[in-house]
């Protein structure tokens, strides 16, 4: 990493973020650009998430810049979209919680670096004002850090906190390449998750698995004792997310659930499913509906190659028939409709039958096999 001078980096940011000028001219309160934008633009990284603190009210500078998407008064943080791109508008404010891993209280700040003093590590707490002196606030040595390749937090209390953190620590140091900081890394392995609601752990892992740098993270996790993976977990999310590359199944299941379940999860159904050997096209049709989309990637990504066929060839097929037909040639409505659609659909499948004159022979042959004739 270059030392860039703080003139360089502000110009630079501004130069990234046109929108930077319309959020300045809206607020008469100080507003600086903090976290993943400095930290990125200091690292020579590309275009990252726009997160604002004004020293004032959040909500009204986001409804001069626009309607907000979404306001919290409880935190004093508001959403809105410039341009293309959503924003993150915070008032400058300071944090106290109650009880390790609770939702903190917050109380407007004086001033920025009170803000910054309430973050998670160093690296993400420097800030560059809108307006005025074009320099890079830094009170914690986040640039040192940057350069050193650390992850540090701000205070000892932090992971007590905020136990998430440990989550953010593993997230940032796969993406980075960074390690922790000695003193960082013993205050981490004591971290408790457990006082962490369910709900804010699974966010924060769901965060952590969309990114590319998911299987080490995971595998950092582990080794600093804070989750436990399946056996093959951390190469399974790696195959998970080389799958997911793949268009016959980027949209085949959300990313980050998918790789949080091959990370984390209890093996389940996608074992079976892998282990599965269809000898027909009708088989696998007929296998697969019993799974739903995270255990078939899971699978897939264990093995199951059939399943590139059933996406790209057998799910496709269908009848260019379908009950009314069967009723018009006098099928009763009901239980022998379906059982005749459905025999000749399976036999479609495995290419026993094609066009529209053999599938009605199958289906009606089919339909009047069983109690009674099938036929009114």
């Amino acid at each position: 990493m270059t030392d860039p001078s703080s003139e360089s980096v502000v110009a630079a940011l501004h130069a990234a973020h046109p929108e930077l000028e319309r959020i300045a001219a809206a607020s008469e309160d100080p507003v600086y650009l903090v976290g993943g934008a400095v930290r990125d633009q200091l690292l020579g990284h590309g275009r990252a998430d726009l997160d604002v603190v004004v020293v004032g009210d959040a909500g009204a500078l986001a409804r001069a810049l626009g309607a907000p998407s979404a306001e919290h008064d409880r935190f004093g943080t508001a959403k809105v979209t410039i341009g293309d791109h959503e924003v993150d508008i915070a008032m400058a404010r300071t944090e106290t919680y109650r009880e390790p891993g609770a939702l903190p209280d917050v109380a407007p700040a004086a001033d920025i670096e009170t803000d910054l003093g309430r973050r998670d590590f160093t690296i993400n707490a420097m800030a560059v004002p809108l307006r005025g002196d074009p320099s890079v606030i830094d009170p914690h040595g986040g640039r040192a850090d940057l350069e050193a390749g650390l992850i540090r937090v701000l205070h000892e209390r932090s992971f007590r906190d905020d136990p998430t953190r440990a989550i953010r620590a593993a997230r940032y140091a796969a993406r980075l390449g960074f390690v922790l900081e000695g003193e960082t890394e013993a205050l981490l392995r004591v971290a408790d998750l457990e006082t962490v609601s369910a709900e804010r752990r699974e966010a924060e892992y769901l965060r952590l698995a969309g990114e590319p740098s998911a299987p080490e993270a995971y595998r950092l996790l582990a080794e600093w004792g804070l989750v436990e993976l399946r056996a093959d977990g951390v190469e399974l999310a790696r195959r998970v997310g080389e799958l997911l590359e793949r268009p016959l199944w980027e949209l085949r299941a959300e990313r980050n659930r998918v790789v949080h379940a091959a990370a984390t999860g209890e093996p389940g159904g996608e074992r079976d499913l892998a282990a599965a050997d269809p000898s027909r096209p009708s088989e696998a049709v007929a296998l697969v509906t019993a799974y739903g989309a995270i255990e078939m990637v899971l699978a897939r990504a264990s093995g199951a190659s059939w399943l590139d066929d059933y996406l790209e060839k057998w799910s496709q097929v269908g009848l260019e028939i379908d009950g009314n037909d069967l009723i018009a040639a006098g099928v009763t409505e009901g239980r022998d409709v379906g059982r005749g659609l459905a025999d000749a659909k399976r036999r479609k499948l495995d290419g026993e039958i094609s066009g529209r004159e053999e599938e009605l022979a199958a289906a009606l042959a089919a339909a009047r096999e069983g109690p009674g004739d099938g036929v009114a």
